[in-house]
């Protein structure tokens, strides 16, 4: 199947740039170009869009309202969102994971880093780099930064927890460490098959769209604390 890619960003000469990347490649094509939220959210329902390429700042209806709208709506639940930043270290990352984004990227990235960001968000997993599930989801959780009112509350989290079994716990707080199925099969003796079953029943129990939900989750819920280094 292609991937079917819109691309949100108010700068015209990076939106070409990675239409050229985009379309150069056999398994994707960008299915159109938006200058601002408002015109993302209605390109990504007109054109059936797979992946969104959204930019976090844009005038108007900014990158974050625009995720927010999009993971809301029902007819657009299989849609994923990598955000794009100029800074990794953004407050309004972690603002755009509690919305429903897959992931971020740094506008500075590799060709491939990009390419493989789509093919990864499409596949359903999260793009979180060890450095952002370690370092700045951690740090601004724990300081209670970019709290925006639309989280559940740490005692309704905790609820949802204790439908878990302990095996889902236990592959939850590797989730949340960053590591992938594989290295988690790898740490639990079991199958990767048999962590993504555990996987997609944690995100069934705890409402996650999807991996990455699970990573705020746990940081949210208090079941993983960060470490200062």
């Amino acid at each position: 199947m292609t991937i079917r890619v819109l691309l949100a960003d108010d700068q015209t000469l990076l939106r070409s740039a990675f239409r050229v990347l985009v379309d150069s490649e056999p398994d994707m094509e960008v299915v159109g170009e938006a200058a601002d939220g408002a015109q993302a959210v209605a390109l990504a329902r007109s054109e059936r869009a797979d992946v969104v390429l959204m930019d976090i700042r844009m005038p108007g209806t900014d990158g974050l309202s625009a995720t927010r709208e999009i993971t809301a709506d029902p007819e657009l639940s299989h849609v994923r969102i990598v955000m794009l930043t100029t800074f990794e270290v953004d407050e309004y990352v972690v603002q755009s994971l509690r919305a429903g984004a897959s992931g971020f990227l740094g506008k500075g990235a590799e060709p491939d880093e990009l390419l493989n960001a789509i093919r990864v968000a499409a596949a359903g997993e999260a793009l979180l780099s060890p450095a952002a599930t370690k370092g700045l989801i951690a740090t601004f959780l724990a300081q209670g930064g970019a709290a925006d009112g639309d989280g559940l509350h740490a005692g309704d989290l905790s609820e949802r927890l204790s439908a878990l079994t302990v095996r889902e716990r236990e592959v939850l707080v590797l989730v949340a460490g960053g590591h992938s199925n594989d290295e988690i099969a790898t740490r639990l003796e079991v199958s990767p098959l048999t962590v993504k079953t555990h996987v997609n029943r944690a995100m069934a129990k705890l409402g996650a769209r999807d991996r990455a939900q699970l990573v705020v989750t746990a940081y949210e819920s208090g079941l993983v604390r960060p470490r200062v280094e």
